[in-house]
């Protein structure tokens, strides 16, 4: 690090956390430094800072305070989008081109003034680098065609990368190969925040040319130098980052509205009573909680405590039933006798109409949920664009499966029996009790059914889930961008992420999938996603699971959180970016 280009101070990161908790704690003697800090406290580490590589909320949750994007969504909206570091966009040639007037005016943290160069590296260095670990796949599936790198698909050259986004003098222009009527919305994600070129080549990153460009295809760059050493545009600038502590401070230059508050500390506390404690004594601002069930039974009525609660459910959970088990370890005996299962148990669509009636939405959304949450029809969610809400939500119905049942596989599920494993999270006390309900609503039907349900760590189910070697586990996805199709493609195109947990492929599905990631008629689209979701109901591939509102805790002394300013694809935690809170 050149110290005459950064503006960082040389501060132990437990020396201003230190100083954070005593001015928390002593509030009454010096109200102007308690307000001038944000404690937040985290269970986990974090584990980059470099947007090229943030796909986890930990990382994003100060990337996205100490970068910007071009754009942004305005207000709590999931459908508009407003300016950033862009000042206006034009789209041209069918949507197959986005020309971007970038704002002027605009420093880098490190003193540099931002210019259209900075946006042209920053985009072509996510391609250049792109891995499965980071966000840019969705990128380059817009820009050239495929979520792949040149690692893995040898068609993208040099040429293919600099023609997708260059600059035309100062205005930055993007060349797509086919209209994508999310693109506007990936760009808005964290991940495709705007990094210092000049800084980023100094200190050691990819230089940006040709002549190295092979050599930077599907770099890790979790601990890269620019993760070590950022310079973004953001409101809030790194002092510094350990194992246990990262500390930020308002950026001085900022081109936009000035931080209320001054300083950010967000210290790994991975112990929850610790946290909570922190939290009840005003120690800290904002705590990871554990969830509604212990906001709702340990901070609800506690003094200096304020609850926000019915925030607007962005993800979309259910369990998926594999058609073609591909772990014959797992599944007994391989055959109807009673003791397993044959490897395509659930390609019968009466097996999965049966568990998908069996299973009580109602039950789960009062045992698990504490009563909020809605039935859904989709996995979608229900805020998004293309939810048919007309759509009736599978019912809860025993009679109709054991109906299901004893129609599967001509008659021999109902008259052998079957012994099958579902899988769930170790330590989730919601997924442990979706699947237990799950088990004995299906045993109940017929004393020759039996489900074993299997605690396993997150890890390996993600890795067996995506290798096909899960039978029943909950699957579920967070959006990387406002717009139906990160769900959609995700869950039910042949192609898409969690395909290898479901091995189906269903033709007219993936004929309305494609039609809908490629046209921006947004009437047309929603007809489609309107279609898609009829289609999947109708062939049951998912035990749905409800929505679940949001429910957030915070100290009443932190101003600026509220419902109407509340937007889940903007900011991890408070759905606001620290620039605009403020304490008193």
């Amino acid at each position: 690090m050149n110290p005459s280009r950064s503006p960082k101070k040389v501060l132990s990161a437990l020396a201003l956390a230190t100083l954070a908790l005593t001015l928390a704690a002593c509030n009454n003697q010096s109200n102007n430094g308690a307000a001038s800090t944000l404690v937040v406290q985290e269970s986990a580490d974090i584990p980059t800072l470099d947007p090229g590589t943030t796909y986890d909320t930990g990382s994003g949750q100060v990337v996205e305070n100490l970068y910007e994007t071009l754009l942004t969504y305005k207000g709590n909206s999931l459908s508009e989008l407003e300016p950033l570091l862009a000042t206006e966009w034009t789209e041209g040639n069918e949507g197959r081109e986005y020309r971007f007037t970038l704002r002027e005016g605009v420093k880098f943290h490190a003193g540099n003034d931002f210019k259209c160069a900075d946006a042209e590296y920053t985009f072509r260095r996510n391609l250049v680098t792109n891995t499965a670990d980071s966000g840019n796949w969705f990128l380059s599936e817009s820009l050239l065609g495929t979520g792949a790198n040149a690692n893995d698909d040898s068609s993208i050259t040099w040429q293919r990368i600099t023609d997708a986004v260059k600059c035309d003098g100062e205005t930055l222009v993007f060349t797509l190969p086919k209209a994508d009527p999310a693109f506007l919305s990936k760009l808005a994600y964290t991940g495709q925040s705007i990094v210092d070129s000049a800084h980023a080549k100094e200190i050691g990153e990819w230089d940006g040319t040709e002549a190295t460009w092979k050599a930077a295809v599907g770099k890790d760059l979790t601990g890269s130098p620019l993760a070590q050493d950022p310079s973004g545009t953001g409101a809030y600038r790194l002092r510094e980052k350990t194992a246990n502590a990262l500390t930020a401070a308002a950026f001085e230059e900022y081109w936009g509205d000035k931080a209320s508050i001054k300083n950010v500390v967000i210290q790994k506390v991975p112990e929850q009573a610790a946290r909570l404690q922190a939290f009840e004594r005003g120690d800290a601002d904002l705590i990871e909680t554990g969830g509604r069930p212990i906001i709702e039974k340990q901070l609800t009525g506690k003094e200096g405590i304020a609850i926000l609660d019915n925030l607007p459910d962005t993800g979309a959970f259910g369990i998926s039933m594999n058609q073609n088990m591909k772990d014959a370890t797992r599944i007994g005996s391989g055959k109807l006798d009673g003791k397993g299962i044959p490897a395509d148990f659930f390609s019968d669509i009466d097996v999965r109409r049966g568990f998908v009636a069996a299973f009580n939405v109602p039950q789960f959304i009062e045992e698990v949920q504490g009563g909020k949450g809605e039935a859904r029809n989709f996995l979608l969610p229900d805020t998004f664009p293309g939810y048919d809400k007309g759509l009736e939500a599978p019912k809860f119905d025993l009679e109709a499966a054991r109906a299901a049942f004893q129609r599967a596989w001509n008659g021999q599920v109902w008259e052998n029996g079957f012994t099958l494993t579902a899988t769930y999270r170790a330590g989730s006390a919601s997924a442990q009790t979706g699947m237990e309900l799950m088990k004995k609503n299906i045993e109940s039907l017929n004393p020759k059914f039996k489900i074993n349900i299997n605690a396993k760590e997150w890890s390996e189910i993600i890795s067996d889930g995506a290798a096909g070697k899960e039978l029943m586990i909950i699957t579920g996805w967070a959006p990387d961008y406002a717009d139906p199709d990160n769900f959609v493609h995700t869950f039910y195109s042949s192609e898409g992420y969690y395909q290898p947990r479901l091995n189906f492929k269903d033709a007219q599905l993936d004929t309305w999938i494609n039609e809908a990631r490629t046209i921006t008629d947004a009437e047309r689209r929603n007809t489609l996603y309107a279609d898609i979701a009829r289609r999947a109901a109708d062939q049951a591939y998912y035990v749905l699971l409800p929505s679940n509102p949001g429910i957030l805790a915070y100290r009443d002394t932190v101003k600026g959180i509220s419902a109407e300013a509340f937007n889940p694809m903007v900011a991890f935690r408070t759905g606001t970016l620290w620039k605009a809170l403020s304490k008193g």
